[in-house]
């Protein structure tokens, strides 16, 4: 019976199924209910519609334990698919994104782009600076300069930077800036070096000869004091021309001397001034205002350092008698009856420094008669226009020309005037 009633439901099942619209119960094609074919399927153990009915294969599946676990393993297996799917598509997406990255770029070199400034007379407040192709690093050593000057280097932009002086540019001078190169040198934002160490020259203007009588008068190795009209706004300014004015000293000076004097113009009291300031700073007493001197001069003003000696003047008037008078900051110290050159041989008229001083010297020419002389031990000599000089001397007599050109008078009285009569004193045959 058992059997018996389930052909009926496996037969409906296959009508519904495999062939619908045929009657419960009817086989096709000859098929026999119960235990034969039906629609060419078996039921009760039997194939039915193509599958296994009571434990065997029906509609393409499986039935009853036998369907659970079939739908396990095809959900297994399409996981399996779908996981191995997935991870090829992963794969195929982390492959493209690296072979699509970009790396990088390297970092842009490093270069110096201009210095300025360059080239001869530049003027001496001119600013300083280097300009790079990129971004300098924060603490990247900076250019130098040489000679040295006083001040450092600032950050202006990324990629330029400025000397910031606070000391003057020296007239006559040539600075050279260089910017380190190599692995110890300047170093961009980036990492990068320059390939080589790069130069640059400038030479700063000689400077003028107002300043240079500005700077000397107000250190005191001029007659004439310098007034600004207003203090100089920077160090690095002290070269350059002030505005101002200028005054003699003391009142009542030589006419002889202070018709000398023009602003702004070389003048033998310019020149007197400068060889007396080289001879207090050990320089060579030349009368020239070049790169030592103003180095020398600009630094004595910052320093506040004067003249340490009084100024000095002397006036040889060949009047007879003829007598030279020594002024002391203005102030007439001494006189002496002197002798000048006889008229074969005169003492040159005009004014000049003192070049040359010896407490004793041999001194050597020719006399007026054409003969040969060859004096040893002259005292106190300071020459002062070539064989020219103011010495010691002893004569019968003084105060009319006898000599071979130089200015003889007493030696006593030489023994006075030699210490008034520092190198750059200035003196006046007339």
């Amino acid at each position: 019976m058992s059997a018996a009633r389930h052909a009926p439901i496996k037969a409906s099942k296959k009508a519904v199924s495999g062939a619908p619209g045929r009657p419960s119960g009817a086989g096709a094609h000859g098929g026999n209910s119960g235990s034969g074919r039906s629609s060419g399927g078996r039921s009760s153990g039997g194939r039915s519609s193509g599958g296994l009915a009571s434990g065997g294969l029906a509609s393409g599946g499986l039935a009853s334990g036998g369907r659970s676990r079939g739908k396990w393993i095809i959900g297994v297996v399409v996981l399996v698919v779908a996981v191995a799917a997935g991870g090829l598509v992963v794969a195929t997406r982390n492959k493209n994104s690296t072979a699509s990255a970009t790396p990088p770029p390297p970092p842009p070199p490093l270069t110096v782009t201009s210095t300025t400034p360059t080239g001869t007379s530049v003027a001496g407040g001119s600013t300083i600076a280097v300009q790079f192709s990129t971004a300098l690093a924060p603490g990247s050593p900076m250019p130098t300069l040489s000679p040295a000057v006083a001040g450092s280097w600032s950050i202006l932009s990324p990629s330029l930077v400025q000397y910031s002086a606070t000391g003057p540019l020296i007239p006559g001078v040539t600075e050279t800036i260089t910017v380190p190169g190599g692995t110890a040198g300047v170093v961009g934002s980036r990492g990068q070096h320059l390939a080589a160490s790069v130069t640059s020259a400038f030479t700063v203007a000689q400077g003028s000869e107002l300043r240079l009588q500005q700077l000397l008068a107000e250190l005191g190795y001029l007659p004439l004091s310098f007034t600004p009209a207003a203090p100089v706004t920077s160090p690095a300014q002290e070269g350059n021309d002030q505005v101002g004015t200028f005054a003699w000293r003391w009142a009542n000076q030589p006419t002889s001397l202070t018709s000398l004097w023009t602003p702004g113009t070389d003048n033998v009291i310019t020149r007197g001034a400068v060889m007396n300031f080289e001879s207090q700073h050990n320089l060579t007493t030349d009368g020239l205002a070049g790169p030592k001197v103003w180095t020398a001069l600009l630094a004595a003003t910052a320093a506040g350092q004067g003249n340490a000696l009084p100024y000095g003047y002397v006036l040889v008037s060949e009047s007879l008698p003829e007598t030279a008078t020594v002024y002391q900051n203005g102030a007439e110290t001494y006189e002496t009856p002197v002798n000048t050159g006889s008229a074969s041989v005169p003492t040159a008229q005009g004014t000049f420094p003192v070049y040359e001083r010896f407490t004793s010297t041999t001194m050597s020419g020719t006399n007026p008669d054409g003969s040969k002389y060859v004096d040893p031990g002259i005292p106190w000599v300071s020459y002062f226009n070539g064989g020219d000089a103011l010495h010691g001397y002893v004569r019968a007599a003084y105060g009319f020309p006898q000599s071979d050109g130089c200015v003889e008078m007493p030696i006593a009285n030489a023994a006075i005037v030699f210490p008034q009569t520092p190198l750059g004193t200035l003196v006046t045959v007339a």
